[in-house]
């Protein structure tokens, strides 16, 4: 047995168009949206009877996608957004990206909002964490060099 790749990361939201909206402003594409719902998708969730809308977005070189979802049925029974970065469990995820100041320039009117500052690694990277639609918390990554 051995993992061939790693097909998506999975994000619950509550603002499906918005979320779409910011994560395309980023440069990630929007690859389809679906309502998925019935018995058999509560099976594989445990859930039981589950009405979701998804949303895949796919990053430009086509490796790595994101699994957007809102749950219209069962409703949402916790809630994660505003962890610190040292919670437990799944917390981020990060893109390496061309420029972090241009970048934060552009989502800023989407109300992105830096959590801590950026910050030089080396002369590798330039790094920030910054809280997305819905308080996501998205990392950025700029390459140097």
């Amino acid at each position: 047995m051995a993992i061939k790749r790693m097909d998506n990361v999975g994000i619950v939201v509550d603002d499906l168009d918005a979320t779409i909206d910011f994560f395309r402003d980023l440069g990630l594409e929007l690859e389809g949206r679906a309502n998925v719902e019935g018995e058999w998708a509560g099976r594989v969730t445990g859930l039981g009877d589950q009405q979701v809308e998804i949303a895949m977005m796919r990053t430009p070189d086509g490796q790595s996608r994101l699994e957007l979802s809102r749950f219209l049925t069962p409703p949402i029974v916790s809630d994660h957004r505003n962890a610190p970065v040292n919670a437990l469990g799944y917390l981020r995820v990060m893109f390496t990206i061309d420029n972090i100041d241009a970048t934060l320039a552009k989502l800023t009117p989407r109300g992105a909002e830096l959590v801590g500052e950026v910050v030089r690694y080396q002369d590798i990277y330039k790094l920030c964490y910054i809280r997305g639609p819905g308080g996501l918390l998205i990392g950025l990554a700029e390459e140097l060099g």
